[in-house]
């Protein structure tokens, strides 16, 4: 049984276990990444997409174990390039499936685009008609 220890933002740690093919999946990232185990075992990782890897409120650092985690793909790669304070050890926590014990650090601050009022909210404009008839440009 996969031993995963997270170490939250207050550099306490908290240890869980799971066996494989056990938990219940909910469609929170891929099955047995950390955000699916966190969410199963009340680790509060957050999650602004719902675990889809279009965002980086998951981001971790791996302390120990990278090699008991799948491998990167592209499209994880990618949206890393636009998280807080990005370092080789960085990993989507819904993209990296746990294969074996491993230490995971929450960095201190994520990039949270939603509750930050970030200009990635697709389908809203913030520009009003008032703004249109200033710069020419439709809301």
């Amino acid at each position: 049984m996969p031993k995963v220890t997270f170490i939250m933002k207050d550099k306490t740690q908290k240890t869980v276990e799971f066996e494989h093919g056990k938990l219940p999946y909910d469609g929170h990232g891929l099955p047995e990444s950390f955000l699916d185990v966190a969410m199963n075992l009340d680790i509060p990782l957050e999650h602004a997409c719902g675990g889809s890897c279009a965002c980086t409120t998951c981001h971790l650092y791996i302390r120990k174990g990278k090699q008991n985690l799948s491998e990167e793909q592209d499209n994880e790669l990618d949206r890393l390039d636009t998280a807080w304070d990005l370092t080789t050890d960085s990993r989507l926590g819904c993209q990296a499936v746990i294969k074996g014990d491993v230490v995971a650090e929450f960095p201190m601050y994520t990039r949270n685009y939603v509750q930050e009022g970030g200009g990635i909210q697709l389908g809203k404009s913030d520009r009003t008609e008032e703004d249109e008839k200033e710069t020419g440009v439709r809301p």
